[in-house]
Formats: C-alpha cells, structure tokens, sequence
C-alpha cells in the first residue's frame, strides 16, 4: 500500500505563497494551479505541487497535458528530494515542458532552483540559484521576496 508521508507546514504555506505570487503576476491567459495533474503519457500523471498553463480555466478539469504547461514547481521534502532533483526533472524535461523550479530549504527560507529545457537534447539547463529574490523573465516576468513568503520564525 501506497502512503503519502506528512507535509511540514513550511511546505503547505510555501505552496499557498507561491500560488498567490505567481497568481497575481501572471500575464492575462497564464492560470496558475496548485497540485493538478499533468498527463504524461499512459503510465504517468505526477502532481506537482504548483503549474502554470495556458488553458482556460475548467472546472472538471483533471489534469493538463505537457504542451499546456509552462512551469512546473516542485517543493522539496526530504522525502522527495531525490524524485524532485532527478526522477521529476527528467520526466518533465522529455515531456517537453520549458520550465522547472525546484525549491528547497536552507536555514528555514526557500532558495530556488530554476531550469530551463534545452529543446534538441531534451533535457534541462540550470538557470540560476536564487537566494533572497527571484528575478527571472521567462516563462513569464515574476519578482519574488523569497524572503517575504513565509511568516518570520518565533
């Protein structure tokens, strides 16, 4: 039996911050969505925990083929950090997805990994780390105070 493990709160509230950043951000006819499916082929329909797609907004809507997607963003657990950093990233990558964030912790602040695909080989190209903010122009311009997203430690 399959069994998800626990998200920290730091994961969920990540997640909420981005949605609503990226949201607000994105261009008119960009839809940002937080864990919804992507179609990859028979066998494979993982969820990343946020996408940004050109669709149209459907209600019944189960899950997005790759030449919807933009972005994908993946937020680290330690329980996913290898499917994060090798599995996803080239399951997206052959897909034909351009964009793949991947975001892990360091001393409680998220710093983000940002890729893009290299299209004749298929596979993703390290864009930057970033530390503080993310300032970046493709899938789309997004500003981020990475340090803002999340609620100061007490």
């Amino acid at each position: 039996m399959f069994t998800l493990s626990p998200r920290r709160a730091w994961h969920g509230r990540l997640i909420h911050a981005l949605v609503n950043v990226l949201a607000e951000q994105a261009p008119a006819g960009v839809e940002v969505e937080p864990q919804m499916t992507i179609r990859l082929d028979k066998y494979n329909r993982p969820e990343p925990d946020l996408l940004t797609t050109t669709a149209a907004y459907d209600p019944d809507r189960t899950f997005y083929p790759p030449d919807q997607v933009l972005l994908v963003v993946e937020v680290e657990s330690p329980e996913s950090a290898h499917r994060d950093r090798t599995v996803k990233l080239r399951k997206y990558a052959k897909a034909g997805i351009a964009h793949y964030w991947r975001i892990e912790e360091e001393q409680s602040s998220p710093v983000v990994h940002t890729y893009e695909l290299d299209e004749p080989t298929r596979s993703y190209v390290a864009t930057g780390i970033h530390r503080g903010e993310l300032r970046v122009s493709r899938p789309f311009a997004v500003t981020i105070d990475l340090d803002k997203l999340l609620p100061a430690r007490r």
